[in-house]
This record gives structure tokens, C-alpha cells and sequence, in this order.
């Protein structure tokens, strides 16, 4: 909820899920807009993408492809990379030979993503802490991905529990039907149960259960893993 950033279940665990599979990881510790800064609700996108511009600068250290670089968030960590992904609040001012590279990867998953700042789907939470107590309306369309979804967006993988009481499935529909609308290739998987925050633990039982086999079928259908 763009509170504080999850490090193991969504993050470390992944990781090692990713590494136990043969891809090379790493982990994003961005910064959060509750923190003070003066830009608050463009600096987790932006850390993002400077992330993803680190890593294929020194992909040769850590011998991968850096066209095959895939980017995957969970929750409010989806919001992070469906806007990193889409480029719709970078402004890249360049600070060393790093930042010549693109900031875009080759493909996006989100899991259980916020991705709407627009009541009522907006998660009340990460709104107030990107966006402020009064958002203006310009402020919420800017950082709703799916109101920011060109022709040029990478594939993007998508799964989310129905019954998920903390962030609506609706915002994956949006995110769905917006990127159908362009044209993007898009894969979607929708579980009956599962609820919110499931990351890499709460999957031991039912279709849920699956979601990591997919999500490397589709990485291996799109040439990254």
C-alpha cells in the first residue's frame, strides 16, 4: 500500500523461486512518497526504471541478456512497474553511463496490482499516500496505468484472486481490457481464491497453487527464460 516495501514474500522469496529456475533476480528497494520527497509521486516508478537501466548496464557481470529482462511487482509494487513499464511519469535525467540504456523490460507481470487511482476502484490507501488527501483529477488519470497504455507497451502476464478484499480484481480487468484495447499482448489469470498477498506462500492448495509454473511458461513462451 505503498507503506513500506515487502522484502521477503514479494521480493527475497521471488528472487530465490527465479534463481532456483535458472534466471538471474534482483530485488528493487525503491523509495516511498510518504518519505518527503519533493517529486513524491514519481519516485518509485522512476526508481524503477533506473533499476531496470543498472541491470542491463551490467548484465555482462552478471552474464544475462539485457534484452531478456522481465519486471514483475505485486500490489501496490504492481503500480510501481505497470508505470516503470509504461513510461508514463519518466523523466530520465541522465547521472552516469548507466542511464543510456532503456528503462523499459522486454515484459511485465503484475500480481494482484493496484492500477487505478479513479474512485471507487482506486485502493484507498496507496491513493492517499502517491497521491495525496485531494488528488486532482489530471493527478489520478496520470498515474492510473491503464488510462496510460500505448502501442509500444511490452507484454504484460496478470494474475489475481476474486475474492481479494484488499485491492479490487477490477483494476486487473481495467489493466486487461486496456492494454487489449491497444493491442498489447496480454495473458490474464483470474483465481476464485486466493485472496490478497498471496506472493510465493499461501499457494499450497488448488489452481492457485500453479501461478509460478505459469508465469515461467509464458516467460519462456516470450523468449526470457
Amino acid at each position: 500500500g505503498y507503506r513500506h516495501i515487502v522484502v521477503d514474500k514479494e521480493g527475497l522469496e521471488t528472487a530465490r523461486w527465479a534463481a532456483e529456475n535458472g534466471l538471474t533476480a534482483f530485488v528493487l528497494f525503491h523509495r516511498l512518497p510518504g518519505e518527503g520527497w519533493a517529486d513524491r509521486a514519481n519516485v518509485p516508478s522512476r526508481d524503477a526504471q533506473r533499476a531496470v537501466r543498472l541491470a542491463r548496464h551490467h548484465a555482462g557481470r552478471y552474464r544475462f541478456d539485457p534484452a531478456r529482462l522481465a519486471m514483475i511487482g505485486f500490489s501496490a509494487g504492481g503500480h510501481v512497474a505497470a508505470e516503470a513499464s509504461l513510461n508514463a511519469t519518466s523523466a530520465n535525467v541522465p547521472v552516469d553511463a548507466a542511464d543510456r540504456e532503456a528503462g523499459t523490460p522486454a515484459c511485465t507481470a503484475l500480481l494482484y496490482p493496484v492500477v487505478s487511482m479513479r474512485e471507487p476502484l482506486a485502493h484507498a490507501g496507496s491513493r492517499r499516500l502517491l497521491l495525496g488527501e485531494r488528488p486532482t483529477a489530471a493527478a489520478e488519470n496520470a498515474h492510473s496505468p491503464d488510462r496510460n497504455v500505448s502501442g509500444n507497451a511490452p507484454p504484460f502476464f496478470l494474475a489475481h484472486a476474486e475474492d481479494d478484499g484488499a485491492v479490487s480484481v477490477q483494476n486487473t480487468l481495467a489493466m486487461r481490457d486496456a492494454l487489449k484495447a491497444k493491442g498489447i499482448v496480454v495473458e490474464t489469470h483470474l483465481f476464485a481464491k486466493g485472496g490478497h498477498g498471496f506472493g510465493m506462500r499461501r499457494i499450497d492448495r488448488g489452481a492457485l497453487s500453479l501461478w509460478p509454473q505459469m508465469f515461467l511458461a509464458w516467460l519462456k513462451e516470450h523468449g526470457i527464460a
